[in-house]
């Protein structure tokens, strides 16, 4: 798991939960606990929703090539730290 397992990626950055609640990542091969991350609150949903909603005039104006090369770039980026 990433250093950032307890961490959310919102408007852009890392950043803490807002009241911080761990859940157990459990491996279901061997039942053993695989690392740790965080349950979200209300407070860190809001958080969320105002950076979408802040996103949305810029990337809705977005051609469909724009948004297709961004999602490529999301899966080089996952295929690079899994590989």
């Amino acid at each position: 798991m990433s250093s950032n397992n307890t961490k959310f990626y919102i408007d852009g950055e890392w950043v803490a939960p807002a009241a911080p609640k761990l859940w157990d990542v459990i491996n279901p091969a061997t039942e053993e606990v695989a690392g740790q991350i965080s349950l979200g609150s209300s407070a860190d949903v809001d958080r969320a929703v105002v950076a979408a909603r802040r996103a949305f005039p810029s990337y809705s104006a977005t051609s469909r090539e724009e948004r297709l090369a961004l999602l490529q770039k999301i899966v080089d980026g996952c295929e690079a730290r899994s590989g």
